[in-house]
């Protein structure tokens, strides 16, 4: 997996991931799941979603991470002890598992390290009552989703997938320039094959069904207002990065764009709506 992402990227859009994400869709995933739930992560990362969703589970549970990055993996584990204990939980860690004692019973972590670039072939999704995963599928290609899904028997959750209804307020000229140049980077192959990008979402809705899934989606749009600058900032900048290397005759087109947007930010007169679907897919019965 050639796509990482940093742990101050990771702490940085937290927040936003968790404002954003779709608790109706975490409430039926939580409802389907048994008494005491074994969860799949894809791209756990630092553990952003696990403290999202484990809470909204509410009662004993036991979590596999998988993640390319060890090191994030183990960033991840710290900052959920330490999320744990600002609590009031106890932690614990018998044998390299996290274990928060929460209220409602046990939650379990253990972690491992997994090249997805080996295809879903090669993950371990027996002996779990669900797979889960956050601002994973849009990185990954057509064929690997439906090498998944053709893999996939059990709830499936997938949330702050793109899809493409980013909107600059105000609008300015160069919006629509930078749009499809980061549509167009966001398709190259990430280690998986060519990325799905913003068509994510649809593809997935459509290899679930063929597949007999009831899927339900939900809007989990990022609302990022004039304040978060910094926040602002890295999207300018990594929007503009992206376009730009992927339609190099544009470059100074791009950089026009990228000044102007900046200039905004400073005088606090710039927010953005960065379009995410959340998926939820449960089993139906034969």
């Amino acid at each position: 997996m050639s796509e990482g992402f940093s742990a101050e990227w990771l702490a940085r859009r937290e927040p936003f991931d968790a404002v954003a994400r779709s608790a109706a869709l975490a409430a039926r995933l939580a409802d389907a799941l048994p008494q005491r739930p074994r969860l799949l992560e894809l791209g756990a990362g630092a553990g952003s979603l696990f403290r999202w969703l484990a809470p909204r589970i509410g009662r004993a549970q036991v979590w596999t991470m998988l993640d390319a990055d060890g090191d994030l993996l183990e960033h991840g584990f710290a900052r959920t002890a330490a999320w744990a204990e600002t609590r009031g939980w106890t932690v614990t860690t018998p044998s390299g598992a996290l274990i928060v004692h929460a209220p409602g019973g046990a939650w379990r972590i253990e972690a491992r390290v997994a090249d997805f670039g080996a295809g879903p072939e090669a993950l371990p999704l027996a002996g779990h009552d669900a797979v889960v995963c956050s601002a994973l599928m849009d990185l990954v290609s057509a064929s690997w989703a439906a090498r998944f899904v053709a893999r996939l028997s059990v709830p499936f959750l997938a949330c702050l997938t793109v899809d493409g209804r980013d909107r600059w307020r105000p609008p300015a000229l160069g919006d629509r320039l930078v749009a499809r140049s980061f549509a167009r980077h966001m398709r190259r192959d990430k280690g998986f094959g060519p990325a799905m990008g913003q068509a994510a979402p649809q593809i997935l809705v459509r290899l679930l069904r063929a597949r007999g899934f009831e899927v339900a989606t939900a809007s989990s749009d990022w609302l990022i207002p004039r304040i978060a600058r910094h926040l602002l900032t890295d999207m300018v900048e990594g929007h503009a990065a992206a376009a730009a290397e992927a339609l190099p005759r544009a470059a100074a087109r791009i950089a026009t764009w990228r000044e102007a947007r900046l200039s905004a930010i400073a005088r606090g007169r710039l927010s953005l709506v960065i379009g995410h679907r959340d998926l939820l897919a449960l089993p139906t019965e034969d």
